[in-house]
């Protein structure tokens, strides 16, 4: 591959807009969600304590598997990311690259 990349004509390729779009769209979606979720626990330990208090197993409340789900959110978020970025954006990014010798 050239060293000689024209990174301006890159960046005002369609293609590459496209992706730039796609991919920062689905970003701060998942961000929007990943942070409403990560949210709820102290809103809801602040204004449901009650719901929060509630015994599932044991010790085990309410509140505590909440707080645990927190991280189960937090992996699938990354797994959804990778997946789409493995199966969409990697490919979109590979064709710009494979043709950035032709951009001009």
């Amino acid at each position: 591959m050239s060293s000689n990349i024209n990174w301006a004509a890159i960046d005002n390729d369609p293609r590459f807009q496209a992706l730039h779009k796609k991919k920062t769209t689905f970003l701060w979606s998942l961000m929007a969600i990943s942070t409403i979720y990560y949210f709820l626990l102290p809103i809801g330990a602040a204004y449901y304590p009650d719901l929060f208090k509630i015994k599932v197993w044991g010790p085990m409340n309410v509140g505590i598997l909440f707080a645990l789900s927190e991280f189960v959110v937090a992996w699938t978020i990354a797994a959804i990311y990778a997946r789409r970025a493995n199966r969409d954006f990697d490919a979109m990014a590979a064709e710009i690259v494979r043709d950035s010798s032709l951009i001009k």
